[in-house]
């Protein structure tokens, strides 16, 4: 070797180099494909990028942002909507080795604030009414240096993204970053707590992306219909094109599923991803119609339990061998676990709609699951001896190169979190489960969800299974109204749409004799009917049970909750 020749550490790991080796392999593909608007007879118009245009382009930004003073290490907000210049700045960012920091607007704006000052960002690169925001509360933005605008610039300063792309083209060599070295930080959307920033590093990137590409058989051939704007970003890495879908990303519970079709069919989509609530959507209305989407290799959802009804009615779209893919994951951990719709409806929904819970699956490879007993205090070491015996319901473990070691200057959360286990550690899910005996894991519920009467435990999705089985039912959320360990468990039921006013007395004696019937939910005597669960903002699946318990605590008076379920009660709209 010669004595000039720079050595590379074994360390050196920039996810932006995935979208280097596509550009050098398929320079020609399209990358990104985004709806710019329609014609006078609604046909869609495209624009799009090839690996080859987001490769140089990225290249030309990541000049402009080190010019700018966004360098190695810099935390940067980034707030700009799923389109092409999202994939362009991202990949940019990595390339200098600066840290994007994203944060989900639908948090709400007290809680996205709060979540941006934790941060404490030193560069922002945005759209006009983000830098608007920016100075109308300045005091959440007190450590932020540089501003990047990304259209027209007001009354501030700094660069626009159009002075970065103007710049001559050259080949900006990523920085070196290594492994452990932070690539980004995510925010969870604090669904069940405090909105916490996910610390991943470049290594734990680049092992998400071997890892979906090995578990899901994806080819450089392949076209993705992400709609969850964060999952696209994996598209470039993977080399697969990434349509981005005419939809607010923020809604996908209210997606137009003409138009999620359209986009299929438009560009033979082969792999979607989508929330649970979209699916249920878009596959109503196909079944409604007998539509068929031959493209389609895979459909992978996510964020909260799919219901086998969901997973039947999409799947009956799909063509050849093409499946419905239920991934389990968590921010700190994506993917986990992963079962495919030919196992659930064949053999595990029978014992789902029975109240074993939901099958997740096994384990992708080269990852570890443990099931360990439940606790709600923080776990110094690990032990074998918090396993728990096989078929005992306990807190799922994971362990490997794609868990994410830490959050963003959260020590106390680290605590609850992560267990050291010699130079490893295993992260806990916060998460309820247990494993059959071909090793499959079973999910059971949120840990923090769980409720504890005085002679028992409760846990959600096993008991609201019972009550999913009425046609009548939507879905349902097991709830306890009272300090824990001295719960009263109450049902909240969403009706399925257009269910009459009238039938609402009927429909409770029947699903209170549903209860008595199982042993599972024989304690329960309080049933109330609500019309539309509070959910999550990022998939609109995750049911805000919290929010549900204080609504039901209000609704009945907890000294006449034994003659609670002689009424039923509707929440004001």
């Amino acid at each position: 070797m010669d004595s000039n020749t720079p050595t590379v550490s074994p360390d050196t790991v920039n996810v932006a180099s995935h979208l280097t080796r596509a550009a050098a392999r398929q320079p020609y593909k399209r990358a990104v494909v985004y709806p710019v608007g329609r014609d006078i007879y609604g046909r869609v118009a495209y624009a799009h990028l090839t690996f080859a245009q987001l490769e140089r382009e990225s290249d030309r930004i990541a000049g402009g942002l080190e010019a700018a003073g966004i360098t190695r290490a810099v935390r940067t907000v980034l707030m700009v909507k799923p389109g092409l210049e999202f994939f362009l700045l991202t990949f940019a960012l990595f390339k200098v080795g600066a840290v994007p920091v994203v944060v989900d607007p639908g948090m709400g704006l007290q809680r996205m604030l709060d979540c941006l000052r934790e941060s404490r960002p030193e560069a922002f690169v945005g759209i006009s009414k983000a830098h608007v925001l920016r100075l109308l509360y300045p005091r959440f933005f007190q450590t932020v240096r540089t501003r990047v605008t990304v259209g027209a610039r007001w009354f501030w300063g700094g660069p626009t993204l159009l002075d970065l792309l103007r710049r001559p083209w050259k080949a900006y060599p990523a920085a070196a970053t290594t492994k452990d070295e932070t690539a980004a930080i995510l925010f969870t959307t604090g669904s069940t707590g405090p909105a916490k920033g996910v610390v991943y590093t470049h290594g734990v990137f680049d092992a998400q992306i071997r890892h979906i590409q090995n578990h899901f058989q994806i080819t450089p051939d392949e076209i993705d219909l992400p709609t969850f704007p964060l999952f696209a970003l994996f598209d470039p890495a993977l080399g697969m094109t990434a349509v981005i879908p005419d939809m607010d990303p923020t809604r996908p519970a209210a997606a137009n599923p003409v138009r999620i079709i359209e986009a299929i069919e438009n560009h033979g989509v082969t792999n979607m991803f989508a929330s649970p609530a979209l699916l249920n959507r878009v596959g109503r209305y196909g079944a409604l119609r007998g539509l068929r989407l031959p493209s389609l290799k895979r459909v992978v959802s996510a964020g909260a339990p799919v219901l086998p009804d969901t997973i039947e009615r999409f799947a009956g779209m799909l063509c050849g061998q093409a499946e419905f893919h239920t991934p389990y994951a968590a921010t700190e951990a994506v993917p986990v676990i992963s079962i495919g719709s030919n196992e659930i409806l064949g053999e595990t929904r029978q014992l789902s709609e029975k109240g074993f819970g939901t099958c997740v699956g096994l384990p992708l490879e080269g990852l570890s699951v443990e099931i360990i007993e439940i606790s709600d205090g923080p776990i110094t070491a690990w032990s074998d001896a918090l396993v728990v015996p096989q078929g005992d319901i306990g807190e799922i473990t994971v362990k490997g190169d794609l868990v994410t070691r830490h959050y963003f200057e959260r020590p106390e959360a680290d605590e609850l979190a992560k267990i050291t286990d010699g130079e490893g550690f295993w992260h806990r899910m916060g998460d309820l489960g247990w494993r059959d005996t071909k090793g499959r894991v079973w999910f059971c519920g949120r840990k923090s969800q769980r409720v504890i009467t005085p002679g028992e435990t409760l846990f959600t999705i096993p008991c609201e299974a019972i009550f999913n089985r009425h046609p009548a039912v939507f879905r349902s959320a097991l709830v306890g109204v009272g300090q824990p360990h001295q719960q009263r468990p109450v049902i909240c039921i969403e009706l399925e749409k257009n269910t009459p006013q009238a039938d609402q007395e009927d429909l409770h004696r029947q699903l209170l004799a549903m209860a008595h019937d199982n042993p599972l939910t024989a304690t329960i005597e309080t049933i109330l009917f609500h019309p539309a669960f509070p959910v999550d903002i990022r998939h609109n699946s995750k049911i805000f049970r919290e929010q549900l318990a204080k609504w039901a605590e209000g609704q009945v008076d907890s000294e006449a909750l034994g003659t609670a379920t002689e009424r039923s009660v509707d929440a004001p709209s």
